[in-house]
C-alpha cells in the first residue's frame, strides 16, 4: 500500500500532516461496479421526451405556465395559428370600418353643406325672378317703362 503525506497549516498556524492510503484493487473493483450501476440508474431514468402534463388542470398551472409545455403547445399547434389569424383579421376589419366611418361623416357634413348652399342660391334667385322686384330693377335703372297692370289681362278668343 502507498502511502502519502501532505503537509498544510491549519487557521491557527500549525501544521497538520495528512495521510492518504492509496486504494486497493478490490476498492477499485467495487467503486467501479458501483459507478456502473449509479451510472445504469441515470440512464433509465432520464429521457430526452417532456413528461405528460397532469390532467388536472387548474389556476396554478396556468398562471405558473406549466399548461404551456413543449407537448402541449406542439398539439395545438393549429388552434394557436388560427387564433393568431382571425386577431389580426378583426383588427383589420376594425381598422377599415373605423375609416369609412369617417369618410362617411366627412361626406355628410359636405353634402349638408351643399344642400344648404342650394337652397340659398335657390331662395335668392327666387327673389330676383318675381315680376314685383325685376319690375322695381327695370324703373331704377330707367332700362324700360314697363309697369305693374292696373287692369287683369283680357282674354282674346279666336274662332278657328
Amino acid at each position: 500500500m502507498e502511502e502519502k503525506e501532505k503537509k498544510n497549516k491549519n487557521n491557527a498556524g500549525e501544521t497538520v500532516i495528512e495521510v492518504e492510503k492509496a486504494p486497493t484493487e478490490s476498492q477499485d473493483a467495487e467503486s467501479e461496479k458501483v459507478l456502473q450501476e449509479t451510472i445504469q440508474k441515470i440512464k433509465e431514468t432520464a429521457s430526452e421526451e417532456d413528461p405528460r402534463p397532469s390532467q388536472q388542470v387548474n389556476l396554478r398551472t396556468i398562471l405558473g405556465g406549466d399548461i404551456l409545455t413543449a407537448g402541449m403547445v406542439r398539439s395545438q399547434i393549429w388552434l394557436f395559428v388560427l387564433i393568431v389569424a382571425y386577431t389580426i383579421v378583426y383588427v383589420a376589419f376594425r381598422y377599415q370600418c373605423q375609416q369609412d366611418m369617417q369618410a362617411i361623416d366627412k361626406l355628410e357634413t359636405q353634402l349638408k353643406d351643399a344642400k344648404n348652399k342650394a337652397l340659398a342660391a335657390s331662395s335668392t334667385l327666387t327673389e330676383k325672378c318675381r315680376e314685383s322686384h325685376v319690375l322695381d330693377i327695370l324703373q331704377q335703372n330707367k332700362d324700360s317703362l314697363l309697369h305693374i297692370a292696373d287692369q287683369p289681362p283680357y282674354i282674346i278668343q279666336i274662332p278657328e
